[in-house]
């Protein structure tokens, strides 16, 4: 972050603006009280967590670019219809491959524990992992699941300009992630517990994210679900029809962006489900002297210059941030950035530290003020 935007945000959670820091959007102070508890949306289950993906009522419109991908003629095939079949090495396997890739493990619903993080080939075009709504890949609580970085050597370098290529085009469907942990890993400023993106493009569609966790600490690494850097063109990532968290206990956990993280990335939410995620970091960002920083964005935490971020048709509830934004915590340094909440439901998601005056649940520092529309907030 700049100095600027040091001070400003330092003087946010303080709550000591001067004059020329008050040109931001004004800043509440959380309740010490916080609301009474709003019961999570029950869903049917689909897989063994008995967690749905998506949010119901969502009734946001879905763009061709959002939608999942067809998979009827498969590249490739994980498993021979036994459980046995659908190993980690399997993944790995297939995910360094890439193409479209399906499984095949029975008819039942499936985990397959990750003995190690299954990465993406710079070399591929794409790869559409696709679970058919019945496996779940698990980190086992000791790694992250997924990786992609076109500026990784180790994956191979494709291009002069790795922040910014066209490909691969990573797609993830029908598919649960559980217990992916990214704690300690350093490469990229660390954070993504069950995905890590860097470069081409990403989409998720009708999936869940369960219990993934990153760093505890740190001003500005997060994403306990998804962590995503320097997307093509500034291309938005697309969420659509996904759930993180789902009930108590099932939420995501990091120092900040208790789901999804990113740095100068664009994203658009459609009708997705969002609770029970926290952002568990302490002393924000840029860090108060003596604390390890972070504590930000319950569910989604973003930074950077310009960058969008659209909501829509999206339920964010009983998210928590031990500092600010218990829904959403969103800073433009160059205050170019925007947000968008078009018929979502943000609901008890304590700001702990601060959160933006008339935004429950937001901190905000960009162009203007967050356009919501047919929303609540509360």
């Amino acid at each position: 972050m700049t100095r600027t935007v040091r001070r400003i945000l330092v003087a946010a959670i303080t709550l000591t603006l001067t004059s020329t820091a008050c040109a931001a959007p004004s800043v509440a102070v959380a309740p010490s009280v916080q609301p009474a508890t709003v019961p999570t949306l029950v869903t049917p289950a689909v897989n063994s967590f008995g967690i749905a993906a998506g949010n119901p009522s969502g009734k946001a419109k879905v763009p061709k670019a959002a939608k999942a991908v067809k998979t009827t003629k498969p590249t490739r095939v994980i498993g021979d219809g036994t459980p046995a079949s659908c190993t980690s090495d399997a993944v790995v396997a297939a995910v360094a491959q890439g193409g479209i890739v399906t499984f095949n493990c029975g008819p039942d619903p499936i985990t397959i524990v990750m003995t190690q993080t299954a990465k993406v080939r710079n070399t591929n075009k794409s790869l559409v992992l696709d679970g058919g709504n019945k496996v779940t890949l698990s980190g086992g609580g000791e790694r992250r699941i997924l990786y992609q970085n076109t500026c990784d050597p180790k994956q191979v370098w494709t291009s002069t300009h790795c922040q910014n290529q066209s490909t691969p085009k990573l797609v993830v469907q029908n598919l649960t992630f559980a217990d992916g942990n990214s704690t300690g890993e350093k490469a990229e400023g660390g954070g993504g517990g069950a995905i890590f993106v860097r470069g081409g493009q990403f989409k998720v569609v009708n999936s869940v994210f369960v219990r993934n966790k990153c760093d505890t600490t740190g001003p500005d690494l997060g994403g306990a679900a998804i962590r995503v850097l320097s997307q093509y063109k500034n291309r938005p990532v697309y969420v659509n029809h996904s759930t993180f968290g789902g009930a108590p206990g099932m939420g995501g956990s990091c120092s900040n962006g208790g789901a999804l993280s990113s740095i100068g990335v664009s994203w658009t939410v459609l009708n997705s489900l969002f609770t029970d995620n926290a952002a568990v970091g302490n002393g924000a960002n840029p860090k108060r002297s003596g604390t390890p920083g972070g504590g930000s964005g319950g569910a989604i935490y973003a930074d950077g210059n310009k960058f969008t971020i659209r909501v829509a048709g999206t339920v964010i509830k009983n998210n928590h941030a031990n500092e600010g934004g218990g829904a959403i915590f969103f800073v433009s340094n160059n205050r170019t950035g925007t947000l968008r909440i078009e018929k979502s439901k943000l609901i008890n998601n304590p700001s702990d530290r601060f959160y933006t005056r008339g935004y429950p649940g937001i901190f905000f520092l960009g162009k203007g003020k967050p356009k919501v529309s047919k929303s609540t907030l509360r």
